[in-house]
């Protein structure tokens, strides 16, 4: 696993190179910073938003006749790092906008950057923020609590009375936790179990034991990428014969490959580019998801079968939008045109994306209703729109 991670990274980090280098080679009127984690724990998170990116580029690779130009920098993983990597791209690569990263906590220390440096930031992943605070940063992720009333819904359907919890000991731990005790009362179920694990864990067998003790109809996962799986194989080694349900967290081949049978029949939240094939014709977001996999099977030379390039390409489809409005107002590369750019984002309406349908206002983090979620079923390594 180890040596195939170490081949996915190197071949990202050299893609992201040449994205960087051919487009800056364009003398770009427009510069967009990413950082991602092209390598550690959550490099399986990275890869993908890095190669969803360089498809993005090649949709759009202008605006009202101006290049655009990516800057792409690895995080390895690191809240600090990501910090640091945001202010490089605002204070010397002069970004009108930066995008990232893999993990609710490294996007947090990035947007506390952008914050401070005036400069707006497009999340791909879900942040937990007071949106009053921080003015400069919206995400082009489904909120937690959007996609597990949606998770919640299904257990309850499913006749499911008590469910316990693993998940992350960080920021997404958390919001998955939160968002689970915030639905499950009205649905009639109960909460058994807090369990905690840190992404570089390489076990979570204690945690496991301590949930099958307390014989829970089902259990909610609160993981991310390919740590992720470890709740998974142990309650398979453990026998456990209940529901195990996840979240939008899960949805990447990584995760299907390490945990492999023992999340065979697992429910989880996704956009609906997962499954944009099996969309009825008149789904908003099936023709952009099917264009979306043209153009990144032709970028890549392979297939998408995750979730996290899509929010790459969702968040430029955002930035696009709104900047074509900004560049009216100011010139690229300006404290005027950055104003201009979230002034723009905030005011963004029914932009179709992959992932769903975005509109912003100012004191929202998120820009997508009930549109971005279709629950998914895994079978037998696939993705399958559940009935």
């Amino acid at each position: 696993m180890k040596s195939l991670m170490q081949t996915l990274t190197r071949n990202a980090v050299a893609a992201a190179l040449i994205v960087g280098g051919a487009a800056g080679s364009l003398a770009a009127d427009l510069k967009v910073g990413l950082s991602v984690s092209l390598s550690g724990p959550n490099s399986s998170l990275g890869v993908p938003y890095a190669k969803g990116m360089q498809a993005a580029l090649a949709y759009r690779p202008e605006i009202n006749g101006r290049k655009i130009q990516l800057i792409v920098l690895d995080d390895g993983s690191d809240p600090t790092t990501a910090g640091r990597n945001a202010r490089k791209l605002i204070e010397e690569d002069k970004v009108d906008v930066i995008m990232g990263t893999s993990g609710a906590p490294s996007a947090i220390a990035m947007a506390q950057v952008g914050r401070d440096a005036k400069t707006p930031m497009i999340g791909l992943t879900p942040i937990s923020l007071d949106p009053a605070e921080n003015p400069w940063v919206m995400t082009v992720a489904q909120p937690p609590q959007l996609m597990i009333d949606a998770v919640v819904d299904r257990m309850k359907r499913d006749g499911v009375k008590t469910v316990g919890y693993i998940g992350f000991t960080d920021a997404w731990g958390d919001l998955v936790y939160n968002a689970l005790m915030k639905a499950t009362p009205a649905a009639g179920i109960k909460v058994v179990s807090n369990e905690r694990y840190a992404r570089a864990d390489a076990s979570v067998t204690g945690q496991v034991l301590k949930i099958v003790a307390l014989r829970p109809d089902a259990v909610m996962t609160g993981g991310a990428g390919t740590p992720g799986a470890l709740p998974f194989l142990a309650l398979a080694e453990r026998g456990f014969r209940g529901g195990v349900y996840g979240q939008h967290g899960l949805i990447n081949p990584d995760f299907v490959r390490v945990a492999g049978s023992s999340a065979q029949g697992a429910l989880m939240p996704t956009g609906p580019v997962i499954v944009a094939e099996q969309l009825p014709a008149d789904h908003p977001a099936k023709k952009i998801g099917m264009d979306f996999r043209a153009v990144f099977q032709r970028v890549n030379n392979a297939p998408t079968n995750d979730a996290f390039s899509a929010y790459s390409f969702d968040g430029w489809l955002v930035f696009a939008d709104a900047a074509s409005r900004a560049m009216k107002k100011a010139e690229p590369g300006t404290p005027e045109f950055r104003v201009a750019l979230r002034d723009a984002i905030f005011s963004t309406s029914e932009v179709v994306g992959t992932h769903g349908v975005y509109s912003f206002k100012p004191g929202n983090l998120y820009g997508v209703d009930e549109r971005a979620r279709v629950i998914v079923k895994l079978d037998n390594g696939q993705w399958k729109l559940a009935p």
